[in-house]
């Protein structure tokens, strides 16, 4: 098992090595000439030194995540190969003869391993963020944000496991099935409260302060048979230069929210699409078929985790000190499983995510009739979040759940309004 955690490394350092060539090197970012001098060509709304520190920072984050992503896979294996899992959980029986106590201790540890070690991809992050003028936040308000996820995340997942080992230790052959039923309220109950109990610890979200911009997005919804009495204004400013806006939550909950930046740099008929763009989300149910289509790939992979547990174990637990899929030990092996499931699974999920943010650009291109503002509030997006308008291909597949930039803006300057059926 060293061995196989030593050839780990070496594949990891390969795989970083290919990506950061692929992506700084290989990859062509270039605009195609058919969209060259349009609207969605960037050098028409870019200066170039825009241009310039767009494409620096998007590959330099787009390199972060391909390593971030199986540096954690490489963390959870190593604590399996060296054993180190089996004697994190030797010590929290030691420790305690509760096994939910025993599984918060261990999950506390093991959470503690991986942050720590993964702590200087993040720092990276942050203050490339900040060097590119994304990020303004300071750096006390980034650690207190921080140390706030790593508690939320925590607690959450220590709920969730304590009853999925819970789950394994009673019934070998179903957990996986049970585990899914109790998922489907647990889900339900996360994207209603999030809204109003977790998203308010982190920034403050207050009702829209400009009235009459609030009366015009109230009409909008109205013209859309959406119920809605506030449209909510979230104080991003203090952190980020970037721009957002975005529908959460589900029944009474709902919300549909503006980054305070993006008041700040769009105008008023530039918001507005903005949020008919928001409300198309909600009028075809886009939030709800996440929550279905999540469900339904969730019951898949907690068969395919059951049974790749349950050989994994068989083959090579005695290797790594681990007899049965219910020890505590292979709290690593489940997360490994389900990142790597997760992964593989990325490029059907955002695909589907792009076809309902075209679905939601068409709702609020036909609502408003304004496609000047649609092209526009894209541009200026492109250039608050420094945005790669054309990034490539394998970026596109597993990091995008929106079109590109490219495709957006060509996809509304185009569009033609002979086809506008008012809903």
């Amino acid at each position: 098992m060293k061995k196989a955690v030593w050839r780990s490394v070496l594949v990891y350092v390969l795989f970083s090595v290919v990506m950061s060539l692929y992506i700084f090197q290989w990859a062509d970012t270039s605009i195609p000439s058919p969209y060259q001098g349009t609207a969605a060509d960037p050098a028409t709304f870019m200066t170039e030194q825009q241009l310039l520190l767009s494409e620096d920072y998007s590959k330099v984050r787009n390199v972060l995540y391909f390593l971030t992503t199986p540096y954690e896979w490489l963390l959870l294996f190593v604590l399996l190969g060296l054993g180190l899992s089996a004697k994190i959980q030797s010590w929290s029986q030691m420790t305690v003869r509760v096994q939910a106590l025993q599984i918060c201790i261990y999950l506390f540890w093991m959470t503690l391993f991986t942050t720590i070690l993964t702590l200087p991809f993040k720092l990276y992050g942050y203050n490339l963020s900040k060097e590119y003028g994304i990020n303004v936040q300071p750096f006390q308000g980034w650690m207190k944000d921080f140390m706030l996820d790593f508690w939320i995340n925590f607690f959450i997942t220590a709920i969730i496991v304590v009853v999925l080992y819970s789950l394994m230790k009673k019934s070998a052959k179903r957990w996986w099935l049970y585990a899914w039923f109790l998922s489907i309220p647990f889900t339900l109950f996360l994207t209603f409260i999030q809204p109003v109990y977790i998203d308010p610890l982190y920034n403050d979200f207050y009702p829209l302060k400009d009235k009459q911009l609030e009366a015009q997005i109230l009409s909008l919804a109205d013209e859309a048979g959406i119920p809605a009495a506030h449209v909510f204004e979230v104080n991003m400013s203090e952190k980020t230069n970037a721009m957002n806006a975005y529908v959460n939550g589900i029944g009474d909950h709902s919300r549909i929210v503006l980054w305070d930046t993006t008041l700040n740099k769009l105008n008023d008929q530039e918001v507005l699409f903005i949020m008919a763009h928001e409300m198309g989300h909600y009028v075809k149910k886009h939030v709800f078929l996440g929550i279905i289509s999540y469900l339904a790939v969730s019951l898949a992979g907690l068969y395919l985790i059951y049974r790749l547990m349950n050989f994994i174990i068989r083959v090579w637990g005695s290797r790594i000190g681990i007899n049965h899929t219910h020890d505590i030990a292979t709290i690593p092996l489940f997360f490994l499983l389900l990142s790597l499931l997760s992964f593989l699974f990325t490029p059907i999920s955002n695909t589907v995510s792009r076809h309902h943010e075209i679905e939601a650009d068409r709702y609020a291109v036909e609502l408003t009739g304004d496609q000047t503002a649609a092209v526009g509030s894209f541009q200026e997006l492109s250039k608050s979040n420094l945005s790669q308008v054309n990034p490539p291909l394998i970026v596109k597949i597993f990091r995008y759940t929106h079109p590109t930039m490219l495709e957006r803006i060509h996809y509304l300057d185009t569009y033609e309004f002979k086809e506008i059926e008012k809903k």
